[in-house]
């Protein structure tokens, strides 16, 4: 009897393709490694391309911790009309003519949206509200609001400015612009409250994520790539890449694999998830300080 080939372990980076869902590309993954384990880390709206990263198999242990980091984007924001959706998927709720706005006063909205802000999320969106997801409350014409939460926006930069007219004969303005942030923060709001604050609209037109934590787009591969060579990333090179190492003797990795809470060096404080090596180099956990010793998150083996 042939035994089953073992499926990949490790993360996979996608360029997700517009038109998929995060969802529709872990399924399309789960054929191509040929496993059900797999999940993806941060998701990106139908509509956006570029960086998805994937977990196959153990990796998919290091999804929740990674999508703490931070997120790179490429976008154009349009000027001048406001979408149910706050980007083209959704239909235009109000246009302005948008072709008389000054560069300062776009510099001076861009900067307000920058640091550390409340946002509110997106209304078509996958947040939850009491229990049901926002987009299914949207859809069925409920009027709800989202509670606004704290997110950070390191970087949000303007690089060209075009006139434009959009198909309704509105003059619109479209902004090509890069922002670096924390996960959880919706790009298409900040094209929303970037329009709403210039008085005339904004919504998002085209986005490419092109970095989620370490990962960038020159490692992503598309869909089609990788059905023609599965490239993964090892676990423990994935790890090495996302996460403080912490190298370990072989008895303390033998403690630590027996559930011991170790001490843990003070470097290593308050600086969330540290990835744990044994000695021949193996990933073994995925630990955080707690009260000066390592609380265990995931255990790789």
């Amino acid at each position: 009897m042939t035994s089953k080939p073992t499926p990949p372990d490790g993360l996979v980076i996608v360029d997700k393709p517009s038109g998929f869902t995060s969802h529709d590309v872990v399924a399309k993954m789960r054929g191509i490694a040929k496993t059900r384990r797999v999940g993806h880390a941060g998701t990106l709206d139908p509509m956006a391309t570029g960086v998805l990263v994937l977990g196959v198999e153990r990796a998919t242990k290091l999804l929740g911790h990674l999508a703490l980091t931070e997120k790179e984007y490429v976008g154009t924001v349009r000027l001048g009309q406001n979408t149910l959706t706050d980007d083209a998927e959704g239909e235009i709720t109000s246009a302005a003519d948008a072709s008389g706005i000054a560069r300062e006063a776009i510099d001076a909205a861009v900067a307000k949206l920058t640091g550390d802000i409340m946002q509110v999320p997106s209304k078509v969106s996958a947040i939850k509200i009491n229990g049901v997801r926002s987009y299914k409350r949207a859809r069925e014409g409920e009027e709800f609001e989202i509670p606004a939460r704290p997110v950070t926006v390191s970087s949000f930069q303007v690089y060209d400015l075009r006139d434009a007219v959009a198909a309704d004969g509105t003059p619109v303005l479209d902004l090509v612009v890069s922002v670096v942030c924390s996960s959880g923060t919706y790009i298409r709001a900040l094209a929303r409250d970037l329009g709403a604050d210039l008085g005339v609209g904004g919504h998002l037109t085209a986005l490419r994520r092109t970095r989620v934590g370490p990962y960038k787009l020159d490692a992503a591969k598309t869909l089609d790539q990788l059905q023609q060579e599965l490239t993964v990333m090892p676990v423990a090179e994935a790890a090495a890449a996302a996460f403080p190492r912490w190298d370990v003797d072989t008895r303390r990795a033998g403690l630590l694999a027996n559930g011991v809470r170790l001490e843990m060096p003070d470097e290593y404080a308050g600086r969330g998830p540290v990835a744990v090596f044994t000695p021949e180099g193996r990933l073994l956990a995925l630990v955080e300080e707690q009260r000066g010793k390592a609380k265990s998150l995931a255990v790789f083996g």
